[in-house]
């Protein structure tokens, strides 16, 4: 399967804020054990390339990804380390330019009609629409569609269990990024994503 067939078929992809090192096993377990085999890592923090690594390492049958990447710089650490697919905040050429020359997948932030136009410029045609309820919801992704109907999108922020399904339901996204099943302990994360995982199958 290809990087967005695998993204398809799960229909969340776990936002992962890791502070310590030492809590990427714990976290990466909880989200397996939910039935979640995804992790959107973010550069955030001072150890999210070692975190990428091992998870790489550790998690084979995950797919992991690198988040909140806003230059060339963390884009090549973030392969290196094994990343399968990059995420960004917004669109940064740059990424793009090193995601195409490595051939990794890059799902860059995209609000507005320029930016979706600057991605299509690369041949990216699936954005990452964030923050997703700052910036109209789902609404502005169904006017979106209709100016772009070739481009699909992956919404993050203020995402929940409460709303999205509303959003799945909609066949121009191909997943929800979310942070809701991320909070609490190992067991807690868990049990949230057990939850999230019924609830969009």
């Amino acid at each position: 399967m290809t990087i967005f067939e695998q993204i398809k078929q799960v229909k969340i992809v776990p936002v992962v804020v890791l502070k310590e090192l030492s809590d990427t096993e714990p976290t990466l377990q909880a989200l397996c054990d939910g039935g979640l085999p995804v992790a959107e890592i973010t550069f955030r923090t001072a150890c999210a390339a070692d975190a990428i690594r091992l998870a790489c390492e550790k998690f084979p049958q995950m797919l992991v990804g690198a988040g909140t990447v806003i230059n060339a710089e963390q884009c090549n650490r973030a392969i290196d380390c094994g990343a399968k697919f990059i995420v960004g905040p917004g669109f940064s050429p740059a990424v793009a330019e090193v995601c195409k020359a490595r051939n990794v997948v890059y799902l860059p932030g995209c609000v507005t009609p320029t930016e979706i136009i600057a991605a299509l410029s690369y041949g990216i045609e699936t954005v990452k629409f964030f923050p997703c309820s700052n910036y109209g919801g789902l609404g502005t992704i169904k006017a979106l569609s209709a100016a772009f109907p070739s481009v699909t999108f992956l919404p993050t922020g203020g995402i929940s269990e409460e709303n999205v399904l509303e959003y799945l339901a909609f066949p121009k996204i191909v997943a929800c990024g979310g942070s809701w099943m991320m909070k609490g302990t190992p067991d807690e994360i868990r049990e949230k994503t057990a939850r999230a995982m019924a609830l969009v199958r």
